[in-house]
């Protein structure tokens, strides 16, 4: 926390008699005028003013920003708080319990490590829909969920009582994002700091993408990767470019007919038409103030669809009021009230608020849409959805386009399955025009390929399944689910077809994930859960479900059908990713839409279907059903809301949110001050990052005869690097798993074993379409091994192996973009669990060189207008660097020399720029890591 106060910013705020020190914006000339977004930033650099990494140069560069200025200038951020999931989660929990260890074997107290910052986590990454349909079905999945996650939950249950300032959210609770805006998000924090009451702004990241639809309450905060987590927890600070502010204005209001879906969708096809990357959004106005809240943190989820950093809403009433409602206490809401004013942050929509970039959208102008088949941005209306998908499935029922390998928004995005892991973009990126949206058109229909097959189910049911079936309906994610208009509009929509005597298609795999209890809660009080269930959408799960790809298997004879005949069949779900391959692997088209839209598909049962002309089915007298005779009035759903919603399903459900059901409360899980790790674990093991430490630091050394692991070509992503998605049986991890003893059909996914080091480093640069420029014509996790004559192809892991064996160092050749893509911390700790010391490469994405830094690896970069083929490096060369030890005399050395010995006895030598940027991250280089660095600090302390 702050040791300096350069501008003397440091004050009192009395709200209600209680006394808070805070620090004033108003001491600083130029704050006024800045967009809420930076206010919050600002406030954070006054707080955390130290002298060194954050001086006063730092805050007078945010306070006179220029809104027109491209993004050049580095600040560290410190968050207040830190929120996860279970599958991005469990590494950073793993990590703190073995700095407890490391602390003890030094001769500390293992209960001084814990968070610095409050962390969060919520397992809702888990759960599949393997049963739909009936009542039972959740407590079937909840079953098999915790078979298949035992010894995550064990471990993660014995975090929560070990740690301080550490809470879990056991299963079955709700989703991340919703249960944080529905009780975690405090707006204002507060925290004890030198015995005196210290008031903040909230400012939260998290090892999830859709962190961001925090900012619909005004809290600052986006996904990160692991290590930036682990580093916020530690009380660390982020490093970050000053962003561009793109200014949205709203204006009128929703028709009806319309949804908040439909106005998220729209708003993310201006976004990624107008080219958000990097960027914060804000949005100001005098529509602001009409815009709900739920539909607020419906729109700042997606930011990450958007490509920007974050989508933020500035603090006034509708925030007040949604703190009421959510059961936050009244000294709570007071004191957010009192603080964002007396700052300046509250929403005044006369003041003039210069933006770097403006946009504007007339919500009256919103029509009812669905977003597919395979992009978020690719809107259309619903008017158009049949001649679009006319156009569409051509692409698809005769073949499936090549999996995304790319650094678009949309590939990154894509990659991220099924962990949600966060972009890794930064302010200085720009959007690819592939990531625009498609261009709307007048339509010439051509007709559609058809394919009708005659299915029988073992109960009865026989139907024909064509292109464009509907073969998943589901309401399911945090994005929708969080937002009562669009959840109880569904429910209204089934009433009403139900009063018709319309059905769901028998192919149809139905069900409904809601992201908090409340939902189940109103949805019971509203006396309309039966007429879901009518239509087969019983609730399944508390948690991401369909959204993040967990949708469960079809029925056998449905999979069966579609795989024979190479059927292109649809998803339609409120969720806010459709990308290829992504909800199911029997489902080629994927379109995300309202929760009302999601019912209405599947008694339509096909995407071939145009909702104006044709009917969904015949009342009792023969009459013909249209859409627009069940859509659901919006003053009857508003009315049905304001009677079945109050504060107190928030305060008893919120209650006892981290106690978890009879299956939680029963693990049988370990106690003590450090964790009692399996040794026949295969998903949670020590990894061995501190072995060997000493109290004291050793100094840093030259590093001489490295040989290079891999020589790689530009834009090499973290998804190339890092362990993602499922492998086989014959690959280092897969062949470990058998080893010991987990059979092929239970190896689970990369994402499900990131707590297990052992899985992740031999998945490490394992990627299938990773090349290797060592070995020609070969594509996967392949290099050559120079500790075997001749220098033979070996996996990568199987090679690094052998080098460590015989002590020799490793280096990766890379060349521009290192590193770019989802921020992914195994990336980052593979690469140095695999012995290499070193990368260097023509230029690197921000945040993984600040990763490999925290890892103990050296980010070097070629000089300007040099690389690797340029040098005549082919990768065959023995490797010294030279001047490493400069850092141990407290300086950081700009360039180092680099010595490449070739098997013929000559040289290549040159100056390579050393990115050590900031005087933290040459702390944590000669602490040999940002793990390291702080577990000092905790043993000293």
């Amino acid at each position: 926390m702050s040791t300096v106060d350069s501008f003397g910013a440091k004050g009192v705020l009395d709200v209600k008699g209680t006394e808070y020190e805070i620090f004033r914006l108003n001491a600083l000339e130029g704050a006024k005028k800045l967009p809420y977004s930076l206010k919050v930033l600002l406030e954070n650099l006054l707080r955390t003013e130290d002298g060194a990494n954050i001086t006063s140069e730092h805050i007078e560069s945010l306070a006179s920003w220029d809104s027109d200025a491209e993004p050049s200038i580095e600040i560290q951020f410190t968050p207040g708080r830190v929120i996860m999931q279970d599958f991005t989660g469990v590494p950073c929990i793993v990590d703190l319990a073995t700095m407890r260890e490391a602390v003890e074997d030094l001769g500390g107290d293992p209960t001084r490590v814990n968070p610095l910052a409050p962390a969060e986590l919520v397992i809702d990454h888990s759960v599949q829909i393997d049963s739909f349909g009936t009542s039972g079905s959740i407590g079937i999945n909840m079953d098999i969920e915790y078979e298949r996650n035992g010894e995550r939950y064990q471990f993660l249950r014995w975090g929560q009582t070990a740690f301080d300032d550490f809470k879990v959210v056991p299963p079955g609770m709700g989703i991340v994002h919703q249960v944080n805006i529905e009780n975690l998000a405090r707006v204002v924090m507060t925290r004890e700091v030198g015995g005196v009451l210290r008031a903040y702004p909230d400012t939260c990241v998290g090892t999830d993408s859709h962190t961001t639809m925090e900012n619909g309450l005004g809290v600052l905060g986006w996904g990160v990767g692991g290590i930036e987590a682990e580093a916020a927890m530690l009380g660390q600070p982020i490093s970050m470019l000053i962003p561009r502010v793109v200014g949205f204005k709203l204006t009128g209001q929703i028709p009806a007919g319309a949804t908040a879906t439909d106005v998220v969708l729209t708003i993310t096809e201006m976004l990624r038409e107008h080219g958000v990357v990097g960027k914060f959004v804000e949005f100001y106005g005098e529509g602001v103030g009409a815009v709900p809240l739920a539909n607020r943190a419906t729109i700042g989820n997606m930011s990450p669809e958007f490509g920007s950093t974050a989508a933020i809403f500035p603090i006034d009433d509708v925030t007040l009021d949604y703190l009421r409602l959510t059961g936050r206490s009244d000294d709570q809401v007071a004191l957010v009230e009192a603080y964002v004013k007396e700052q300046g942050m509250w929403h005044d929509p006369a003041e003039e608020i210069k933006f770097s970039e403006y946009l504007e959208l007339d919500l009256s102008t919103v029509v009812p849409s669905i977003s597919g088949p395979k992009r978020p941005q690719d809107r259309i209306s619903l008017t158009d959805a049949k001649a679009q998908f006319h156009e569409d499935i051509l692409n698809y029922a005769t073949h499936v386009d090549d999996a995304a390998t790319g650094d678009t928004v949309d590939d990154v995005a894509a990659q991220s399955f099924p962990a949600s892991d966060a972009p890794g973009y930064t302010a200085d990126d720009h959007q690819d025009d592939a990531d625009r949206p498609r261009e709307h058109h007048a339509y010439e229909d051509q007709g559609r390929p058809t394919k009708q097959v005659p299915v029988t189910m073992p109960d009865g049911r026989e139907f024909a399944l064509d292109h464009g079936a509907v073969s998943i309906a589901s309401i399911t994610s945090c994005t929708n689910t969080s937002n009562p208009s669009v959840m109880m509009a569904a429910a209204v929509l089934a009433r009403n077809a139900v009063e018709k005597g319309l059905k769901a298609k028998p192919w149809v795999k139905t069900s409904i994930a809601p992201g908090s209890k409340v939902v189940t809660d109103y949805y019971e009080k509203s006396g309309l859960v039966p007429a879901l269930e009518e239509l087969g959408f019983y609730t399944v799960g508390y948690g991401c479900t369909t959204c993040i790809g967990n949708s469960g298997p079809l029925e056998d004879e449905i999979s069966q059908a579609i795989q024979d005949n190479d059927l292109a069949v649809t998803s339609v779900l409120s969720g806010n990713r459709n990308f290829e391959g992504r909800i199911n692997p029997d489902v080629k088209m994927n379109y995300l839409a309202s929760p009302p839209l999601v019912i209405a598909y599947a008694l339509a049962g096909n995407m071939d279907f145009d909702f104006e002309s044709e009917p969904l089915g015949q009342d009792a007298d023969g009459q013909d059903v249209f859409l627009k005779d069940i859509w659901p009035d919006p003053a009857e759903v508003q009315k049905i809301i304001d009677a079945s919603i109050d504060t107190e399903m928030f305060t008893q459900e919120y209650g006892t949110i981290f106690d978890g059901d009879e299956r939680w409360q029963n693990l049988d899980t370990p106690t003590g001050k450090t964790f009692e790790w399996n040794p026949q674990s295969t998903y949670v093991r020590k990894p061995p990052y501190f072995e060997g430490m000493t109290m004291e630091t050793s100094p840093v050394e030259d590093i001489s005869g490295a040989r290079v692991l891999l020589k790689l070509g530009d834009s090499v992503t973290t998804d190339h690097i890092s362990p993602a998605g499922s492998f086989k049986s014959d690959t280092p991890a897969g062949k470990y798993l058998i080893e010991n003893g987990v059979e092929r059909k239970d190896f689970n996914s990369y994402g499900s074993r990131r707590g297990n080091h052992e899985v992740m480093i031999r998945g490490t640069f394992a990627n299938i379409r990773i090349k290797n420029q060592l070995l020609d014509g070969v594509e996967g996790g392949f290099t050559r091994d120079f500790t075997q004559d001749g220098g033979p192809q070996a996996a990568v892991y199987d090679a690094s192996m052998n080098y460590k064996e015989a002590g020799v160092p490793l280096v990766v050749l890379g060349g521009k973009e290192y590193g770019s893509g989802s921020s992914r911390d195994w990336a980052a700790k593979g690469t140095s669990l695999l012995g290499v010391k070193a990368v260097i490469a023509q230029s690197y994405e921000r945040i993984h060189r600040s990763n490999l830094i925290g890892m103990g690896v050296l980010p070097l970069q070629y000089p300007a207008g040099e690389s690797a083929d340029s040098l005549g490096l082919d990768g065959t060369e023995t490797f010294d660097i030279q001047g490493v030890t400069g850092l141990n005399e407290g300086t950081t050395p700009k360039t180092l020399k680099v010595t490449a010995a070739k098997e013929d006895g000559t040289t290549v030598e040159f100056d390579a720029v050393l990115r050590i940027d900031t005087p933290g991250e040459a702390d944590y280089y000669r602490n040999g890591g940002i793990l390291q660095y702080v577990l000092r600090h905790i043993a000293k302390s």
